[in-house]
């Protein structure tokens, strides 16, 4: 008997499809040993010596899978082919006392289980859950791949020395509850020195001239000006009403003539095809996902969904992935579903080459594991959710094998004086991949002119503009700067965006830009001060790139720790003497005494979620001042629902919004219509 070993249930289930009576397929549910929680759990001392503990969730399972591999033959562990699945491998080795097999023993087939009888232990590894990727997996199994593991545990540890050491000094000298973290310190970083960017803005005026002129056959074309004296105009070269009034003043009766015509055919070349942060950028902008219902949703359709009749199919290849590849399979079922769907001039097949940093090109990209499964054909079966991701990834794969879009430009250059305008028009010749994968594009058509041509003028229009502040941050936006910078990796972004609004160090308003909380400014500043290493975008990336070097066997990973974690230590020592919870958190004496003590001081404190006013006894005395309720905004509208209520004005995470007043008897609620 066989037993393969994956981290889900339902990963399990598709699997056991493609398998005989000779399998069992068991699952994990994930992780089955980690540090323990309460306790730093690693023993500095002694080479950052990990104690791993099996959970008390897991240690039931863990017990059922013994016996299950006590039964078995062959056990073959099949968990994910990143980092965490080789770590979640080895662990499953270590907790069920298996021996991988070396060289020599895979060659004989043979390995021993301790306390058991010779059997045969293995590690898989497949991008896709499809018959010949499970099948092709089975014939070439290999060891674990102790790199990886080490790769995995040195993060993990680095993690937790970072996190269990950094956070009490936090809680000392800001507000219990606080946390630091090696990566999402930096992305809070990010956030906070964005806004501080917005709140130092100062904009700069300027304005812009156009032209609505008419042709001979009483068409409209309308132009900027964009040159003066023969020399191109920059956004800010007209920087006042003055400028703009003088200039229209200048063409008062002017006579505007067609100085010369260009056209020239301009090509769009498709995307590549999705990877792990791509795919999170594209689904938070155009299905307004956030990065962690992306991954759950890639998750579920990576590990298979029932399909009716069909039972269940793992429809994308593997969610965690920074490569573009594909594999040669998937280009040939790409060839034959784009000519027979679209026609041969649709297709062109190419393969794309990854940028990003320590990619694995032996990975491939997301793609459908069936192109020929078109998202419309199963739609019934998936939930909306799972369909717009699954449609998503479709397309962009498809349209990443189809022929470039090529659009016609056209330009009409009118002179008048000393001052060129300019009149731009696109129009599609061919949509190419935009076919399935559209995309934002204006077109306009210009009407026909000839060079020399005279027009008449209809109207000049000045207009005042002002240059605009940096945008904040978004899901889309974060990742890609994260990405850019290499800071944490694909598999990580979901987890840190999560956890910095989980903290409330950062919030995401109605349009799901992300501003710093005032306790997230004042946790940067601390760590920006006195950690500077910590927070340090280089420094930062210049650890992953170590973590990477450690899972290609180019470095070992204890030195690797010890070389982070002794100055660090010695630093945190420092300034647990030299900090003070008084100047870091501005405490202000409010000038009152405690009114349930008498003795203390009424001070007001920073906390998790902001500031509050307390006895300065605590924790001698407990009090905590109240804050006084808002005045409730009214409106004066009669509930649409109950009719017995008020509609009145509250604030929520995402806002203000419009609710009953009888809350919550009455559970009405609707958006304030702007104007």
């Amino acid at each position: 008997m066989n037993l393969i070993i994956v981290e889900s249930p339902t990963k399990a289930k598709t699997i056991s499809r493609f398998l005989g009576k000779d399998f069992i397929v068991a699952s994990s549910f994930g992780h089955v040993r980690d540090l323990p929680k309460g306790e730093l759990g690693v023993d500095i001392e002694h080479d950052f010596e990990p104690k791993y503990v099996v959970p008390t969730k897991a240690k039931k399972n863990v017990a059922i899978l013994k016996k299950d591999a006590e039964k078995s033959d062959t056990i073959i562990l099949a968990t994910d082919e990143d980092r965490e699945g080789e770590a979640i491998a080895w662990h499953l080795s270590e907790a069920l006392g298996l021996n991988t097999i070396d060289k020599k023993q895979l060659t004989s087939g043979q390995s021993k289980v301790k306390g058991q009888r010779s059997k045969v232990v293995q590690r898989i590894v497949f991008h896709e859950i499809t018959k010949s990727a499970i099948e092709q997996a089975l014939k070439n199994p290999r060891q674990i791949d102790e790199n990886l593991v080490d790769a995995q545990q040195a993060r993990r540890i680095l993690d937790r020395l970072v996190g269990y050491k950094l956070s009490p000094f936090l809680w000392k000298k800001v507000a219990r509850g606080l946390s630091a973290g090696r990566v999402q310190s930096v992305a809070v970083r990010l956030i906070v020195e964005r806004e501080r960017e917005i709140e130092k803005f100062k904009p700069d005026e300027y304005w812009n001239i156009s032209a609505e002129l008419k042709t001979g056959q009483d068409k409209v074309i309308t132009a900027e000006l964009v040159k003066i004296d023969g020399e191109t105009l920059d956004k800010l070269a007209i920087k006042n009403q003055a400028q703009a009034q003088k200039i229209v003043s200048d063409l008062a009766g002017a006579d505007y003539k067609v100085s010369a015509i260009d056209q020239k055919e301009m090509v769009r070349n498709p995307f590549a095809p999705f990877t792990t942060s791509t795919l999170q950028q594209d689904a938070a902008r155009k299905l307004h996902f956030s990065a962690k219902q992306t991954m759950r949703l890639a998750q579920q359709l990576y590990e298979g969904v029932e399909l009716g009749p069909d039972g269940s199919h793992g429809l994308i290849t593997y969610m965690r992935t920074d490569s573009v590849n594909l594999s040669a399979e998937s280009l040939t079922k790409a060839r034959e579903y784009i000519t027979s769907s679209y026609g041969e001039k649709y297709l062109e097949i190419r393969q794309y080459k990854t940028k990003s940093k320590g990619a694995q090109e032996a990975h491939e990209a997301i793609r459908p594991t069936d192109p020929t499964r078109h998202p419309d054909a199963i739609q019934q079966y998936l939930s909306p959710q799972q369909f717009r991701l699954y449609n998503l990834i479709w397309r962009r794969f498809t349209a990443s094998q189809m022929a470039k879009a090529i659009f016609n430009q056209t330009g009409i250059d009118i002179q008048t004086k000393q001052y060129g305008f300019r009149a731009n028009g696109t129009t599609m010749k061919f949509d190419g991949f935009l076919k399935v994968y559209p995309t934002k594009f204006e077109e306009n058509e210009l009407p026909v002119v000839k060079t020399g041509e005279e027009l008449e003028l209809k109207e000049l229009k000045p207009e005042q503009h002002f240059t605009k502040p940096p945008a904040r941050y978004n899901e889309a936006s974060l990742i890609k700067t994260l990405e850019k910078e290499g800071i944490g990796r694909p598999s990580t972004y979901a987890t840190i965006i999560s956890t910095i609004q989980d903290r409330n160090y950062v919030t995401k308003d109605r349009s799901r830009y992300f501003s710093p909380t005032e306790i997230g400014v004042m946790v940067n500043d601390l760590l920006v001060e006195h950690f500077p290493k910590i927070v340090d975008i280089k420094f930062t990336s210049q650890m992953e790139e170590e973590l990477d070097d450690i899972a290609e066997g180019k470095r070992e990973w204890v030195p690797v720790l010890r070389k982070f974690y002794t100055p660090f230590a010695k630093q945190l020592e420092e300034k647990y003497k030299e900090v003070t919870k008084e100047k870091v958190t501005n405490q202000i004496k409010t000038g009152e005494k405690c009114p349930e003590c008498k003795e203390g001081d009424l001070v007001e404190k920073m906390g998790r979620y902001g500031r509050f006013t307390a006895c300065s006894r605590f924790p001698d005395c407990k009090y905590i001042q109240k804050k006084p309720k808002a005045e409730v905004e009214t409106t004066g509208e009669k509930c649409d629902k109950c009719g017995e209520g008020e509609m009145i004005i509250r604030s929520g995470k995402f806002g203000k919004f419009l609710a009953c007043s009888r809350y919550p008897k009455c559970k009405n609620t609707r958006k304030i219509e702007t104007q």
